[in-house]
């Protein structure tokens, strides 16, 4: 028998990752009514449900491509250039795509904080 710190039994464990199951397996819940899940989502929350944000995206707003540049850079990272972010952004595994937008940039072009370089990234994506 293991005595450990677990406040559950086997029995709840096996009771509770059953429950989660058709969650894990679909990405999104599975329950009829909302007031089932964990954590209603709320009108601000940035998109998950497409994947990664993808600048040039029908959709994509400055806000969300900010949400994203910030979350990967930090403040460390700034002020830059596109090629100096673009290698900060795949040391950190950002998506792909995200990288690629930064390819896009001129280069002689530097960026105080994520916000401008958002603007620049969603502006290059439009034209």
């Amino acid at each position: 028998m293991e005595r450990g710190s677990n406040r559950l039994s086997a029995h709840r464990d096996e009771e509770m990752k059953h429950e989660l199951q058709g969650l894990l397996r679909s990405g999104h819940p599975t329950r009829a009514e909302e007031w089932h899940d964990p954590e209603p989502v709320a009108d601000d929350d940035p998109t998950v449900a497409g994947g990664p944000v993808r600048p040039g995206a029908g959709s994509t707003t400055v806000a969300a491509v900010r949400l994203e540049l910030a979350r990967s850079l930090g403040r460390t990272s700034f002020p830059a250039g596109p090629r100096e972010l673009v290698g900060v952004l795949r040391e950190q595994y950002a998506p792909e795509q995200l990288a690629d937008s930064l390819d896009r940039l001129p280069d002689k072009e530097r960026y105080a904080n994520a916000h401008e370089l958002a603007l620049a990234v969603v502006g290059s994506a439009g034209s």
